[in-house]
């Protein structure tokens, strides 16, 4: 009935502000790779199931130090800056794109470093428990489908954009789209190549339109490709008012907001993530909300670049926007979301708070803007499911079986009855990527730290 059975202790995001705590639970994982059944201790069935599929030789059971965690989505990757990860993070924006990032971009005309590259950066981020990730690759079509294939074989779920740059003013000679005309034809070639790869891949890769910004966009290019993630109904990405640079560069060329301006070129929709917009107006999240489109938030990297903390506690509550985390590799240094967990929650404090020490209390923060741990992990696992619209980022029924399993044994947890929602915190706040000890992808295991540790051992 079932392809196995797993029986552990997990927590999972009830909603936005709660978290569900499934303890000492059997998961029963379908063919399919989906959660078929989740029966608990007082569960008619209970005994019998663990009998059956044990044995079977079906049937995982966790230790008592370990722990099931539903798998990280990240919805803002530029997978190939993570050769350049920790660099340069001092300089403003403008002046690190084009002295440290477009060089270095421009480098995966090469396929055989493309593959290089993206190769170690997909098995990092499964070993960081990111199962689900979309990504931004470069202009170049091969190397972007290079990409596509490498998750596609490592078993990660991946959503992948060639990136498109055309204007000749904006970008520098030696990397740019040769024009709105290639850009487009080529990001249909890329679309309808991905569409093919993911016939044969079962946790599903994903063409994305792909424009990086608007300052690196003609109106042409970016009309066009409104029009092919219409035609193909495929996801969207960009970057959406991320700095003061970025955000007043958009407003003296079009008059108006970022989010106006996709929008009216078709890029906003159900299936787009708009990365940053820290600076979006009430207008802004009310147009968000109206076309479904989601937000993905970038913490750490928001604190290099962003130049404003993204009001994250606004978009849900007020606005009911959907956002999800972000590591902006390598505009993030990091590329676990545990780390960008706990940056979501301090940088939601300090915009609560406020910074200015000579301002007054009452008027340095922004009310109501802290988030809990609760929230941030909710944006980690099921927010990055629903702002892609796929049914992932939770343990529940019909939802796929994306799962990391996180040892305490490294943790300060020193007795046995110690409250689970007080070891949840301590497994999100300490945990570090060593803590990880299986992943899982569409029930597919794609890392085990132990068979890592025999072949270094030999």
């Amino acid at each position: 009935m079932f392809k196995f059975v797993v029986k552990g202790t997990a927590f999972t995001s009830r909603d936005q502000k709660n978290v569900e705590i499934l303890q000492d639970s059997l998961f029963c994982i379908s063919e399919d790779g989906l959660i078929a059944k989740i029966i608990q201790p007082n569960d008619a069935g209970y005994a019998e199931t663990i009998q059956e599929y044990s044995a079977k030789g079906q049937l995982q059971e966790l230790a008592s130090d370990q722990y099931i965690l539903p798998g990280f989505v990240d919805l803002h990757i530029h997978a190939p800056q993570w050769a350049q990860a920790g660099t340069a993070l001092d300089l403003p924006l403008y002046e690190w794109l084009n002295t440290y990032t477009f060089p270095l971009e421009a480098k995966f005309s090469d396929q055989a470093f493309a593959d290089q590259v993206y190769s170690d950066l997909v098995s990092q981020l499964l070993k960081n428990g990111t199962t689900t990730a979309l990504y931004f690759a470069t202009v170049h079509r091969k190397a972007s489908l290079r990409l596509a294939e490498i998750c596609s074989e490592k078993g990660q779920r991946g959503l992948v954009g060639k990136v498109v740059m055309d204007d000749p003013e904006q970008n520098p000679e030696y990397y740019r789209d040769e024009d709105d005309k290639t850009a487009i034809s080529e990001t249909e070639a890329f679309i309808q190549e991905v569409l093919e790869l993911n016939k044969r891949t079962p946790q599903g890769v994903y063409p994305v339109v792909t424009p990086r910004f608007i300052p690196s966009c003609t109106d042409k290019s970016l009309e066009g490709l409104g029009a092919l993630a219409a035609k193909y109904d495929v996801h969207i990405q960009s970057h959406c008012s991320e700095s003061d640079w970025a955000h007043e560069y958009v407003k003296e060329r079009f008059g108006k907001n970022d989010a106006v301006a996709l929008n009216e070129f078709g890029l906003l929709s159900e299936k787009a993530v708009m990365a940053h917009c820290g600076f979006l107006s009430d207008e802004d999240m009310q147009l968000f909300a109206e076309k479904g489109t989601a937000v993905a938030h970038c913490p750490i990297s928001n604190a290099y670049f962003g130049n404003a903390v993204t009001p994250v506690a606004k978009l849900l509550n007020e606005y009911q926007v959907e956002v999800g985390l972000g590591s902006d590799i390598s505009g993030g240094f990091s590329p676990s979301l545990f780390d960008n967990i706990k940056q979501a929650v301090i940088s939601s404090r300090m915009l609560e708070d406020g910074v200015d020490k000579d301002c007054c209390s009452d008027k340095r923060g922004v009310k109501g803007s802290s988030l809990t741990l609760n929230e941030a992990f909710y944006l980690a696992t099921a927010g990055g499911g629903e702002s892609l619209s796929l049914p992932i980022g939770k343990l529940a029924v019909d939802y796929a079986w994306d799962v990391q399993f996180v040892t305490t044994k490294d943790l300060p947890v020193f007795s046995e009855t110690e409250p689970l929602l007080d070891i949840f915190q301590k497994i999100i706040y300490l945990s570090r990527p060593e803590s990880i000890q299986e992943v899982w992808v569409q029930a597919r295991k794609v890392y085990d730290k132990s068979l890592e540790q025999r072949k270094e051992e030999k």
